[in-house]
Order: structure tokens, then C-alpha cells, then sequence
């Protein structure tokens, strides 16, 4: 083979493996924007169909509910039969349950639709995660955790923004947004058909949740301060933004919707200013912020202040995307190499009983005292475990710092 030949083969290798790099985040972007959609629809819902707000958080706790062994399965099946094979039916599962909440004519309908996102995002996070370390064009694990992390909560803003500018100012507020997400999902389709597959096969088994040998520390400490942060997004994501409108006493959808997407907003901006920083030091930082961010959501709620409320929120915001940054990049970094979905989903599956496990809690609060008491009660239960995610933090640094620099892995 010619000189030439030998070029022209690696220069098609590198843009396949560009071309699946960018394809994965495009997909967990789409993915996630779909699964935030309902979230300024959900006070609609509940007048149309006349169910409760514990009701409405038990619905946000299905998609939850169907994700974590969704995720389970997925993960390590992606690993053993490949990644294509687990993401296109996952993308046709999204495509399902935006379908169902186009056509939504009672409650049910809506603890559909949420399952079959669910079962969607649960089995296609850890693949789409371990096809963005596998096709990053330098192989650099870090850079492939930035992606990540910056299309996960960029999605997560984007739905709560879409779905409330529309549902205030475009037709069919119930629909019309899910009609849009159904067609990029269709794209993502197509993409997904002619995904590079480059994992490693291994032999699959239904097996117990488990955390790869040495990694037990890292997994709780980004694990419990992971968990804590997205409790608050989906604290965010259910009940502020009922929150929002009863702290403003007005009833623009797209306000409430703004409110949820400008904290997740500050989350991608902290990741980008913490590109590159010492993980620990991020996770450090990280829960620092979200104290502060706890606090002033209490003392917003006395004041009855919305200054005082999005001030909570872009604290909140910067430290949830500090924290999910150092943790996802310690996972990526440390992840065995035939094991990268698993490992992957195994962390996924912390994040996501952190949104939907607290939430359920709130929920019940919400329904017996008010959304205003009940955000606040949540809040100030989540500060004392905060506090110690960073006494976890502080005691395991060293042996954790000693671990990084010992890596052979690139970064």
C-alpha cells in the first residue's frame, strides 16, 4: 500500500471517529432536551386533568423509575453486543414518548410517556458516554467528560426554555414542542445508523450493579456530592418553577421556564471556566456553591424575593456544574477500557436517583403544606448532607490526589 493510500485510509478514520464524537453529543443533547420538555407543562397538566403535585412529582419520579435499570442493562449490553445496537431502539423509545405526550388525554398518558423517556435515556446514557471517549479524534478522556457533561445540561436547559416560550406564545402549547423534538430525534436516528462501533465485546451477563475494582472512593465522593446536586436540579426541574410563579405573582409559562434553564445555564458556564482544573478542587468548590445556593432559596422564600430567588439559582447552577464536572471526569479517567459503559452507567445511576429520589419527598410536601414551605424544607434538609459530602471530600483528598497523579490513563 501506497504512501498516499495509507494517508487518505487514516484521514477517512479520523473523520468517522470525528463524525461519531459529535453525533454522540448531538444525541445526549436531543435525548436530554426531551426528557425537560414537560417541565413548564407541568402546572397545565395538573388543571387539565386535575391530578395533584405529589402526583406531578411521582410522574417526574417514573422517567426515573424506568432510567435506573434501563441504565443497568443497557450500559453493560452496549459493551457486549456494541453501541448501535442499544442506541437506535433507544432513540425510537424517545420518539415514543414524545409521541405520547403529543396525544396526552388524561394522567396516565403522561406516566407513559415519562417511562418510555426513561427506558430512552437509561439505556442510551452509558453507550453514547462511552462512544464519546472511544471516538474523541486525540483520545483525550478529559475532553470527551467536558462534551459530556455540556450536552447532558445543555439539553436539560434548552427543554424547560423550548417548551415554555412555545407553550406561552405558539399554538397548541401542549403539542407543539413535542412535534419539534420528534423531528430532531429522527436526525439523531439517522445518525445513529452510521455510528463508528469501536467497543470492545465482551460476553454479557444480567449481573448485579457493581463499582470496577479501585474506584470505591471516587465513586463515593463524586457519587454523594453528584447526588446531592441534581436532587436540586430535580427539585428545579418539578416544583420551582410553581415556585417561580408564586413568588412573581405571574403566570408566564416562559418566565418559570427561563428560571430552571438559567441555572443550568451557569452549570455549563462553570464547566467551561473549570476545563482542565483539578477535579477534587472542583468537587470542593463545586458543593461550596451549592450551599450558598440552599441558603439563599430559603431566605428567597421568606422575602418572597425573585431577585433573590435567580441569585439562588446561578449559585446553584455554578456549583451543580462544578460538581458534575470533577466527577464525571474522575469516572471517565479511571473507567477500565472494556468496561466503559458499565462504568459509566453505574454513575449515571447515582445522578439520576438524585433527581428523582428527593423530589418524591418534596412532592408530598408540596401537597400537604405548599410549594413555597415545601422547596424550603428541601432545601434546608439538603444543607447538613452537603456539609458532609465535603467532610467525605476533605478525608479521602490525599489517597484520591495520590490515585490521580498515579494514572496511567490520558487525560
Amino acid at each position: 500500500m501506497s504512501e498516499a493510500q495509507t494517508q487518505t485510509q487514516n484521514t477517512d478514520a479520523d473523520l468517522t471517529r470525528k463524525g461519531g464524537f459529535w453525533s454522540a453529543a448531538y444525541t445526549i443533547f436531543i435525548l436530554l432536551t426531551g426528557t425537560n420538555l414537560p417541565t413548564p407543562l407541568y402546572r397545565g397538566y395538573e388543571q387539565m386533568f386535575g391530578h395533584t403535585t405529589l402526583v406531578t412529582t411521582l410522574i417526574f419520579a417514573a422517567y426515573v423509575a424506568a432510567l435506573v435499570p434501563a441504565l443497568l442493562i443497557g450500559g453493560p449490553l452496549s459493551d457486549s453486543i456494541g453501541r448501535r445496537r442499544v442506541l437506535l431502539p433507544s432513540v425510537g423509545l424517545a420518539i415514543a414518548g414524545s409521541a405520547v405526550f403529543s396525544l396526552a388525554s388524561s394522567t396516565a398518558w403522561l406516566f407513559t410517556a415519562r417511562i418510555l423517556q426513561g427506558l430512552a435515556v437509561g439505556a442510551a446514557s452509558g453507550a453514547l458516554t462511552a462512544v464519546l471517549n472511544e471516538n474523541e479524534p486525540t483520545g483525550n478522556r478529559r475532553r470527551a467528560a467536558f462534551v459530556t457533561t455540556v450536552a447532558s445540561l445543555g439539553g436539560l436547559g434548552v427543554g424547560p426554555l423550548v417548551a415554555g416560550v412555545l407553550a406561552q406564545y405558539a399554538p397548541a402549547p401542549f403539542v407543539t414542542s413535542f412535534v419539534l423534538e420528534i423531528a430532531f430525534l429522527l436526525i439523531a436516528l439517522t445518525f445513529m445508523t452510521s455510528l463508528p462501533d469501536s467497543s470492545t465485546r465482551t460476553r454479557w451477563r444480567l449481573r448485579r450493579p457493581s463499582i470496577p475494582v479501585g474506584m470505591g472512593r471516587v465513586f463515593a465522593v463524586s457519587g454523594s456530592a453528584n447526588f446531592l446536586a441534581f436532587g436540586v436540579v430535580g427539585l428545579s426541574l418539578s416544583l420551582v418553577p410553581a415556585y417561580v410563579l408564586k413568588l412573581s405573582g405571574i403566570t408566564n409559562l416562559a418566565v418559570a421556564g427561563t428560571t430552571v434553564t438559567l441555572m443550568l445555564a451557569c452549570s455549563i458556564g462553570a464547566q467551561i471556566a473549570g476545563y482542565g482544573k483539578s477535579p477534587l478542587k472542583l468537587l470542593g468548590a463545586g458543593l461550596i456553591l451549592l450551599l450558598l445556593g440552599l441558603v439563599t432559596l430559603i431566605v428567597a422564600g421568606h422575602a418572597m424575593s425573585l431577585p433573590l430567588l435567580i441569585v439562588a439559582s446561578v449559585a446553584a447552577g455554578l456549583g451543580h456544574g462544578l460538581i458534575f464536572l470533577g466527577g464525571m471526569t474522575e469516572i471517565n479517567r479511571l473507567a477500565p477500557r472494556d468496561k466503559q459503559a458499565e462504568t459509566a452507567s453505574a454513575f449515571f445511576v447515582i445522578v439520576y436517583l438524585g433527581v428523582g429520589m428527593p423530589v418524591i419527598g418534596a412532592g408530598f410536601l408540596a401537597t400537604v403544606l405548599g410549594s413555597l414551605m415545601a422547596v424550603q424544607i428541601f432545601a434546608a434538609a439538603l444543607i447538613p448532607l452537603t456539609f458532609g459530602a465535603l467532610l467525605l471530600l476533605f478525608m479521602n483528598h490525599r489517597e484520591l490526589g495520590r490515585n490521580s497523579s498515579g494514572s496511567c490513563i490520558t487525560s
